[in-house]
């Protein structure tokens, strides 16, 4: 399987993308890094800068096509600069027009947001943006991580980086699981 980690070219925090693309790669499964520009991505730990890692794929217009899941790590300047790039909320978007799983955490909610893809699910974030969720007709949950299967979409998500052991097997075994 092709798992798509879409990220802005800076601000996505480094554990967020690191943990799930291990568990990916320990699955057996191909990550491929994916952004809106070519070069590397800049990770942070929180606010400082961390390492960077190389962009295997840029935005386009691209749909789902050529992957059969998605990742969206968190931190908080990479899903804000997400949500306002329409190539990466139309991305976005064709995964859940697909019927394809995603998996997110932390902030990365703000872009499902913007793509208009949490009406009618519950999910969990960092609690700031419980009241995004709950505006764009989402139900908010404070869980470690919460799996909605709202057809046709299975939604996988977290709050924070302490979530990640349970993110991460959960988004695994949930990209396992066949698809009607």
């Amino acid at each position: 399987m092709r798992i798509a980690f879409l990220t802005a070219p800076e601000g996505v925090e480094e554990v967020e993308l690191t943990a799930p693309w291990k568990a990916v790669e320990a699955a057996g499964w191909s990550p491929q890094l994916v952004s809106t520009q070519a070069g590397r991505v800049q990770a942070f730990h929180h606010l400082d800068k961390a390492n960077t890692f190389p962009v295997d794929h840029v935005l386009a217009g691209d749909t789902s096509d050529a992957f059969d899941a998605l990742v969206l790590p968190g931190g908080v300047a990479n899903p804000d600069a997400l949500r306002t790039d329409e190539r990466a909320v139309g991305f976005v978007r064709s995964f859940f027009e697909a019927g394809k799983p995603v998996a997110a955490i932390c902030h990365a909610p703000w872009t499902l947001v913007e793509a208009d893809v949490v009406r009618g699910r519950t999910l969990t974030s960092w609690p700031s943006l419980a009241t995004d969720i709950r505006n764009a007709g989402g139900a908010w949950v404070d869980e470690e991580v919460r799996v909605c299967r709202a057809a046709p979409t299975t939604l996988i998500t977290s709050r924070k980086p302490d979530d990640l052991d349970a993110f991460c097997a959960t988004l695994v075994k949930e990209f396992d699981l066949p698809r009607s």
